[in-house]
């Protein structure tokens, strides 16, 4: 609620500060004092913008500044909810908006005695406050504001808010779909090249160690010829040759000394160890002879063969350039190409199965959709026979209200169960305005396309009453909403808006004494002159004081006694209605 407004050097108001009540606020006052200018200012404060016209004369600077009051629920939350995410949070439930409007240069808004930009103080400011009367600054204009009114009536809030979630959760998918299918291409040439890579290291039957070995048997078929003759060389030097009997071996040698070495050890024992180590020695060198020759008559040299060793060679040679220096590597390489390959595969496998969590998504947000539909056009058709009845009890049975629900069909939309696709958004597949005629005979359009007039400020007054409980905009305020009215529909008028100031702090600026006789709180603007100057200032009225300024607006200036009577009475018979509700 508006728990202070101070305005100062704003047309002819000097200084004011005026603390409204939490019910149902009216202003009133001579015609000309000043009374819309508060409406104003509140206006001014709101979008941070004024004329410069509307500067006091004589002054560079007007000030207006604003404490509200904010609840625990409702819009307030809302409001609580920008605060916080823009750093703009109080301490307690107070919000401070003011604004410094300079002749010569640039409005300061501000918001918790920080600076703000227009664009955010309208932000902040939209779910605070709604002015009815010339201003645009009307939440019924805004025909984005009016589904979230219809879904109120229908108490379809939770539905829509379980729909916008299924929104999100579609738009998720549709967004990893989207990656995947932008990497096909990439993917799919990557899924070759792997095949490709894998098929080649597995075909090469790669064993740990084989590349030693295979160098190894390389030397040996490359020098197969020379090292069979150092073979037998070493054979004939150790073992003799067969074919010559002038040359003896080693082995003849050494058996030749076995005699005289076993004469010695016979002779003097201690020499025993030594006649056993010869022993060995001829025996060691006979073994080592006949295997030597073994080995050498073993080579062969096969050209073929190592024809198949040096290709296998120069394959691992490739192998090291693409898949790592060692077997072991190239090994390691090939486990890691077959995981990828699989997450590749596992990748086309996560596209189906989100395509299928897609269509099933859809289906069902088709009937939620559907759904939801079918509780606004019934709340829709509620709204207008609410609307039509308040606008009776108003004398405004020229007015035709309507509330527009419409598709609009979309190949690449959401399926309905009626078989069609419909374009769709967080809110469901429903573009939700308010329509409204106040003349008889005019085609039914945009209540933003209705001149502002009296008229309409009553007909706002029909709709804000027939959402009354829809409506959590906490203050409402209604200018001019008596033009052109009569004693006994400004009754009715002011017992309306005394039941909307039961959920809403409302202020009202009437001429009309049958509506301020409602008024939890009245307050009174005149002009007094000061010197050369006209300042315009607001006060309370209570008890005697209230009563002087009804019946002035029922008879005049001179009022008389007969106009306190009839002052008395609108108070009483108001009172008498308030307590019986």
């Amino acid at each position: 609620m508006l728990v202070e407004l101070t305005v100062k050097n704003y047309g002819i108001i000097e200084e004011v500060d005026w603390t409204p009540a939490a019910g149902f606020n009216v202003i009133t006052g001579e015609t000309g004092a000043g009374k819309s200018l508060v409406v104003d200012a509140v206006e001014a404060l709101l979008t941070g913008q004024v004329n410069e016209t509307d500067i006091r004369h004589g002054s560079d600077i007007a000030r207006i500044e604003g404490i509200f009051r904010m609840a625990t629920s409702g819009q307030s939350l809302v409001t609580r909810d920008l605060l916080s995410e823009k750093g703009l949070e109080s301490e307690d439930d107070t919000l401070l908006v003011s604004c410094d409007f300079r002749r010569q240069g640039r409005s300061t808004p501000r918001v918790n005695r920080q600076a703000v930009s227009r664009a955010l103080l309208k932000d902040i400011t939209a779910s605070l406050l709604d002015i009815h009367g010339q201003s645009q600054h009307l939440s019924l204009l805004n025909k984005d504001r009016h589904l979230e009114y219809l879904d109120a009536c229908a108490h379809t809030r939770q539905l829509r808010e379980d729909f916008s979630g299924r929104v999100h959760e579609l738009h998720d998918i549709e967004r990893e779909i989207q990656k995947l299918s932008a990497n096909e291409r990439d993917m799919q040439r990557q899924k070759e090249l792997l095949n490709f890579q894998i098929e080649e290291i597995k075909r090469a039957e790669l064993q740990p160690g084989e590349e030693e070995e295979l160098r190894k048997e390389q030397t040996l078929l490359a020098s197969a010829e020379k090292l069979k003759a150092a073979a037998y060389e070493v054979y004939k030097t150790v073992y003799g040759d067969e074919n010559s009997i002038s040359s003896p071996s080693a082995v003849d040698r050494l058996s030749d000394v076995l005699p005289v070495m076993r004469q010695i050890a016979a002779a003097d024992t201690s020499m025993q160890g030594r006649l056993d180590y010869l022993e060995e020695m001829v025996h060691g060198l006979e073994e080592m002879a006949r295997e030597v020759n073994s080995y050498g008559e073993n080579l062969n040299y096969d050209p073929q063969r190592l024809e198949e060793v040096q290709e296998r060679l120069e394959l691992l040679q490739s192998f090291r350039r693409k898949y790592g220096d060692a077997i072991e590597e190239m090994l390691g390489y090939l486990e890691k190409a077959e995981s990828d390959l699989e997450n590749l595969s596992f990748s086309d496998e996560r596209r189906r199965e989100l395509e299928k969590k897609r269509e099933r998504l859809l289906m069902e947000m088709g009937k939620m959709a559907e759904e939801l539909s079918g509780k606004r056009m019934q709340a829709a058709g509620e709204l207008a026979a609410a609307v039509k009845k308040e606008c009776l009890e108003l004398n405004m049975a020229q007015v035709e209200f309507q509330v527009s629900i419409i598709r609009e069909v979309a190949d690449e939309g959401m399926p309905l169960p009626d078989g069609k696709f419909y374009k769709y958004d967080g809110n469901g597949v429903d573009v939700v305005e308010f329509l409204a005629s106040t003349n008889p005979g005019e085609p039914l359009k945009s209540l933003d396309k209705i001149a502002s007039t009296g008229e309409i400020s009553r007909f706002m007054l029909a709709m804000k009453s027939a959402l009354a409980g829809a409506d959590n905009i906490p203050v409402l305020i209604f200018d001019e909403i008596d033009i052109g009215v009569g004693g006994r529909s400004g009754e009715v008028i002011g017992m309306k808006l005394w039941k909307l100031s039961r959920d809403h702090q409302v202020i009202c600026v009437t001429h009309l004494p049958q509506i301020a006789a409602f008024a939890d709180a009245q307050f009174n603007v005149s002009k007094e002159s000061s010197g050369e100057r006209t300042v315009s200032t607001i006060r309370p009225l209570e008890g005697e004081s209230r009563l002087r300024e009804l019946a002035v607006m029922l008879g005049g200036s001179g009022y008389t006694s007969s106009a306190l009577d009839a002052a008395r009475e609108l108070l009483e018979k108001a009172a008498a209605w308030k307590n019986s509700l």
